[in-house]
């Protein structure tokens, strides 16, 4: 079940790393997307296999048995030292990265109190927050190291650095494929603001300014990039066997646990379905296909009653999902703060209606959401919804009873911080939250305390192990779907603001 999974990842995410790097120490570029002797094989892009290979250069400093390829599930304390380590020496890139967007945020009156100050609260909520905490200094993954190279991208682009952005997204997309899920953000609006010079005066595309060197530069800078990362598997002939690697379709639609989003509503909708279909007797209970949805093992399987949705499904779904957001900024981009919201939107739909879809992805929509929240009341009450909502469903990756205390109050200090800052920044100005969105964040209190606290003592424990993550995952999917609409609302409002003062925000 859901659990076996949830019992699982802590140690899975250490292993998976320490295996990489044994695979780029020891054995020769040709064989790194060919070894299989643990089932974690290498699954990111060339880039960031050639950074395992940099940190391994390192690591046998502290302990060479764990660049041994056959030394599975190793894990002396010199190798755990080194992995901590490891992710809180890259932190520098977000640290970096953070101090660059502070300086990018829009003050509209200046005040010596620090807590009415807009970039010291943004630097609070990025330095500070809970998710990335728990990823990946509990947890463990190098998402820090990561989410500086895109807070630093948009950064750039909010200086108008827009080659300096593009060239930080384009090694970035190197680094970590997920970021494709931003791609088209980047690629229109660059295309629409940068290679388009002038627009006309009632905001369309002057077509006469297109520049086809400004097109030339810039297409330069991301074909160098991909060019460096993956030429080498190129000219070996690999590149398919890499692409298999990037982009394994066999897995599931949903991760063991479901991460927040539409699919985790469709496969609840088609358990209930089933289940009604039974004690209706409208289904034959044996003819029905295996419980596999929750199984602990990423898989591919069947639902029972509505139809089954393929990898081709949800690409359609993530590019309906984000055509607006993407249109808009063609006919009317805004400046670099309407790229940002492109880039959350696009960010969410596709974590609403993507294909195997990991909880923790939800972090690449609430980071770059803080830098529009010290900026905008709306924006300020989106963000303390879906992260609220979004990091409590990455509770389940601290699982154990010894961590309950841990993870509530980090959370706590957490979601008390930003709700006081940005009341205090948006204050005069009315709630940050309609009354609707206060019952149900209190909702997420009631689940919180029924899932950690009563479960455990109840005897459902033995008998139905995952059903606080079912609960979880379905309720804050619920969340994360307003959040989605709420996003897309606060576009419309925009774009009706431009066409009525015909100004650029």
């Amino acid at each position: 079940n859901m659990a076996v999974q949830s019992d699982v990842e802590p140690f899975l995410h250490f292993e998976v790393h320490r295996n990489w790097l044994a695979i780029t120490h020891s054995l020769p570029v040709s064989s790194w997307y060919h070894e299989n002797t643990s089932e974690w094989t290498l699954d990111y892009p060339p880039l960031f296999a050639w950074f395992e290979f940099g940190l391994s250069k390192v690591a046998q400093h502290f302990d060479k048995n764990m660049l041994l390829v056959e030394n599975l599930n190793y894990a002396s304390p010199e190798t755990v030292m080194f992995q901590r380590l490891s992710v809180i020496f890259t932190d520098l890139v977000f640290i970096f990265a953070v101090r660059e967007c502070s300086r990018c945020v829009q003050v509209q009156k200046v005040s010596r109190d620090i807590l009415d100050q807009p970039s010291f609260v943004l630097s609070v909520l990025l330095l500070w927050n809970f998710g990335l905490f728990v990823v990946d200094h509990i947890h463990f993954q190098y998402n820090g190291f990561l989410f500086g190279f895109l807070l630093l991208s948009v950064a750039k682009h909010l200086q108008s650095e827009h080659l300096q952005g593009a060239l930080l997204f384009s090694i970035l997309l190197n680094l970590k494929h997920i970021y494709l899920y931003v791609a088209p953000a980047y690629g229109v609006y660059l295309l629409r603001d940068y290679c388009f010079t002038r627009d006309v005066k009632d905001g369309s595309i002057g077509w006469r300014s297109f520049s086809l060197l400004r097109l030339l530069v810039l297409g330069g800078i991301v074909v160098s990039v991909f060019t460096l990362s993956v030429g080498p598997f190129l000219v070996m002939g690999q590149l398919p066997q890499v692409l298999s690697r990037l982009f394994p379709f066999k897995r599931g639609l949903c991760h063991a646990y479901w991460a927040p989003n539409i699919w985790a509503l469709y496969n609840i909708l088609d358990k209930v379905l089933v289940v009604l279909g039974v004690r209706l007797k409208l289904l034959q209970e044996a003819e029905l296909p295996r419980a596999s949805m929750t199984g602990g093992l990423v898989q591919e399987f069947q639902h029972s009653v509505l139809p089954s949705i393929s990898p081709a499904t949800t690409l359609f779904c993530t590019l309906l999902s984000i055509l607006p957001a993407v249109v808009s900024i063609w006919r009317r981009p805004r400046g670099a703060r309407g790229f940002l919201r492109c880039l959350l939107l696009c960010a969410l739909g596709s974590f609403m209606f993507g294909w195997h879809v990991h909880e923790k992805a939800v972090l690449l929509v609430i980071l770059p959401l803080s830098i529009l929240a010290v900026e905008s009341r709306e924006d300020a009450g989106i963000f303390l919804l879906l992260s609220t909502t979004g990091h409590y469903s990455l509770f389940p990756l601290l699982h154990t009873p010894a961590e309950l205390l841990i993870k509530v109050c980090l959370m706590l200090m957490f979601t008390t911080f930003s709700f006081t800052a940005l009341r205090r920044l948006h204050r005069g100005k009315g709630s940050l939250l309609r009354p609707l969105e206060v019952f149900y964040l209190l909702g997420l209190v009631a689940v919180a305390i029924a899932c950690e606290v009563v479960f455990p003592l109840s005897p459902w424990k033995h008998r139905l192990p995952f059903l606080p993550l079912l609960v979880t995952s379905v309720y804050c999917s619920v969340g994360v779907c307003y959040s989605f609409l709420r996003l897309y609302l606060s576009l419309w409002r925009s774009d009706c603001k431009a066409k009525q003062g015909g100004v650029k925000s």
